[in-house]
Formats: structure tokens, sequence, C-alpha cells
């Protein structure tokens, strides 16, 4: 015996983190058709927070920001490099989900920048207009 179906009418809806895993892969394909070859070894992931050994407060820190957005880790030890983008401390900063989009695609911006050892203003010529 079958259980009950939804209602034809109401659609399947995403779960929250689903949508983020969206936005991030939407900020990646923004990027590909100046940076695909670049880009074709990079991993991309979504983790819902930092780590707890990249919340250092003090002089080390690199950022004024208190917690990370996201990092990149070059290729090593025969893994290839990635990025990885902190859900939760985005989410938190934005009030919707347009705003989210933009936030999303500025920290990948960032985040690849990093990797390849250039400019966010290289890698998106329209991120120099939103900072």
């Amino acid at each position: 015996m079958r259980g009950p179906l939804a209602p034809p009418h109401v659609p399947i809806s995403r779960t929250r983190s689903e949508r983020f895993d969206d936005l991030v892969l939407d900020a990646v394909d923004r990027l590909k058709p100046r940076w695909g070859e670049q880009l074709s070894a990079v991993e991309f992931a979504v983790e819902e927070v930092p780590p707890a050994d990249e919340l250092v407060d003090g002089p080390a820190r690199l950022s004024s920001d208190p917690i990370p957005l996201g990092r990149a880790e070059p290729a090593a030890s025969g893994e290839p490099p990635s990025v990885v983008i902190y859900r939760r401390p985005l989410e938190a900063r934005a009030r919707d989900r347009e705003q989210l989009g933009a936030i999303v695609h500025d920290v990948v911006v960032e985040q690849v920048a990093d990797l390849l050892g250039l400019s966010p203003e290289t890698i998106d010529p329209g991120y120099d207009e939103r900072h």
C-alpha cells in the first residue's frame, strides 16, 4: 500500500541547505565562462560553520571579521584545490534571499581570487562596484 501523496499543486520544497548549495553553484557557474579552465579541477563545498581552529581571535587573525565566511585550499598531497563556503555565517548576514545570493557570490569570488592569487576585481570586474 502506498502512503499519501502531496496534492499535485504543491511543489516539493527544497531544504534551506539545498537552496544555499544552489546559490553557491550559481555563483560558480557565473565565473565559469571566464575562469572555467582554472576552476575545472577545483572542488566547491559547503559546510555549516567554520571549524574551531579557524575561529582564532586576537592579533593572529588576518581578517577583521571575527568569523570566516569561506576558505580556499590549494592542491596538496594528491588532493585537488578546494573552496569551502560556510552557510550559517552567510545566512546570518543576509536580510533576504536576494542579498544572500549577492553575499554568496562575493564570498565565492573572494575565495577563488585567493586560490588563484588574483584580486577579486580581476575574477569579477563587478566586484569593485559592489564594495
